[in-house]
């Protein structure tokens, strides 16, 4: 299980303006400069680092303070990728041993022109971004298989499984986490992929198949992270797909995946719920179990529906547990002369990681022109991938970019800090207008702060994200320790600055 570093109690961050230069002298290891990548709207600029470095000062800077506040600890992060769908590693095994090995290379190696992607999300069987369905377990009709005899990882060996090896030898440390969207067929109440309910008397095999999946995948070299047990378990829609109460939920927790995973000797952490934020009372629930509660890892939320701030009640409720974003869709039209890079980035970055996520996984990594491939009568036709593949042709999407400015700079092992919020209050010093050099207090009200979340890296590196999602230029200073710099962003551009 994570350690869960406990938030300093909730303060005003302050800034003075002016700071008296005996005391910076003091500090000899002050940052002079901050680095900057920025995308803008008009896609003048995809993640393009800034020619010229903005510069620290001593004096005090224009504009909305964003203060960052280092002594301020919250979550550690675990990483920012997507899911590595069947249909998206489909699409990678067409393409040319070159072109594949070049695109994954941007994607999951770090470097300059590279992604540094440091987490993904495999299905667990079939998704509905598969070409087809299938299960590791599948039977003919009234056929069963209580102890497994003919599980087998199958389609997986195709595609998922050989691209996963080409990745793991660029990004050995990758974290995974695999999710269910259905146990096979005749484990369930309608003997159907899509719908239905696992029957209780295949709780015990479903629990030994999941544990299954992950002593098959090790063998493989592939290390499982952790796992959710069903994705989305209100919704049955999709295909495939399956609806679990969270009562029924509890029972296959407790009295079933825990004795199995036990068993096994896994250490895979268990990931509760999986599903959208209008719904917290679904884990807390099942963390009201005592045997749940020890257990489990945390719990998974999409953004489908409901509030993000639905993730900071559960961490309220629970700091013990953590908390992880795995799954959102977002899309753009194809060829479109801007990118909506603004409010993604706010939304699926600053407002995750504000809201105590330990990573953000979007859906989904690849696909066609077509958004293809995905299952007939309920797999997703609008499901655009972070990239575009064409055969060896290979196009950057908004979901790509929204990424990038995280997981290049934010490497596995930061924590998020201290930095002004929307409605936090700022202290500045003013000189009084009728006794010059006298100064007086000025607190702040920083309504205008634009959205923004810092980390800070094993290295030691700050890393700042900021969102203009207003409609004009906007001057916005950054204050640490003592110093200020005055940074200007252009209407729903999106910058990450680091030093």
């Amino acid at each position: 299980m994570h350690s869960v570093l406990k938030s300093a109690p909730t303060t005003t961050l302050i800034a003075f303006l002016i700071v008296a230069p005996a005391v910076l002298s003091a500090q000899t290891s002050l940052p002079n400069q901050i680095d900057a990548w920025v995308t803008n709207p008009d896609r003048s600029s995809l993640l393009q680092k800034l020619p010229e470095p903005v510069a620290f000062r001593n004096t005090g800077a224009r504009g909305p303070a964003i203060v960052i506040d280092p002594a301020q600890q919250m979550q550690s992060i675990d990483g920012f990728g997507y899911a590595l769908t069947g249909g998206s590693a489909e699409l990678l095994v067409k393409m040319s041993r070159d072109a594949r090995a070049r695109i994954l290379k941007q994607l999951f190696a770090q470097g300059e022109n590279n992604l540094g992607v440091s987490y993904l999300r495999l299905s667990i069987g079939a998704s509905d971004l598969n070409s087809f369905v299938f299960s590791y377990d599948d039977l003919a009709q009234g056929e069963t298989d209580s102890g497994l005899k003919k599980f087998d990882l199958g389609q997986d060996r195709k595609d998922v499984i050989p691209v996963l090896k080409e990745i793991l030898a660029i990004a050995p440390n990758i974290k995974i986490l695999g999710s269910p969207w259905s146990a096979p067929a005749w484990m369930k109440t309608n003997n159907n992929v899509r719908g239905g309910a696992l029957k209780e008397e295949h709780y015990a095999a479903y629990a030994a198949y999941l544990a299954r999946y992950v002593q098959e995948m090790k063998k493989e070299g592939i290390v499982i992270d952790a796992i959710t047990i069903q994705n989305e378990p209100l919704n049955s829609k999709n295909t495939p797909s399956m609806q679990w109460t969270v009562s029924q939920q509890a029972v296959f927790l407790r009295d079933h995946l825990y004795p199995a995973f036990t068993k096994a000797g896994l250490g895979t952490k268990v990931i509760l719920f999986d599903h959208n934020a209008d719904r917290p009372d679904y884990p807390l629930t099942l963390l009201s179990d005592p045997v749940i509660s020890q257990f489990a890892d945390g719990s998974g939320f999409h953004h489908y529906g409901g509030d993000m701030s639905a993730m900071s009640k559960v961490h309220t409720a629970r700091p013990d547990k953590n908390i992880y974003f795995t799954e959102q869709m977002i899309t753009e039209r194809p060829g479109s002369p801007t990118i909506n890079i603004a409010a993604a980035v706010k939304r699926m970055i600053v407002d995750t990681t504000r809201n105590w996520s330990r990573n953000v996984i979007l859906w989904n990594l690849a696909a066609d022109p077509n958004n293809d491939p995905h299952t007939d009568n309920g797999g997703c036709s609008m499901c655009q991938g972070a990239i575009t593949l064409d055969k060896d042709a290979v196009s950057l999407n908004l979901a790509y970019y929204t990424i990038a400015h995280a997981s290049k700079f934010v490497r596995p092992g930061s924590i998020r800090i201290g930095s002004t919020n929307r409605g936090d209050q700022t202290v500045g010093l003013t000189e009084d207008e009728e006794r010059p050099g006298l100064k007086r207090m000025a607190v702040i009200e920083n309504t205008q702060v634009l959205p923004n979340v810092a980390f800070k890296t094993p290295e030691g590196k700050i890393v700042l994200i900021v969102v203009n999602d207003t409609q004009s230029v906007s001057s916005f200073a950054v204050q640490y320790q003592g110093q200020s710099a005055t940074i200007r962003l252009s209407p729903g551009a999106v910058g990450t600055y680091v030093w």
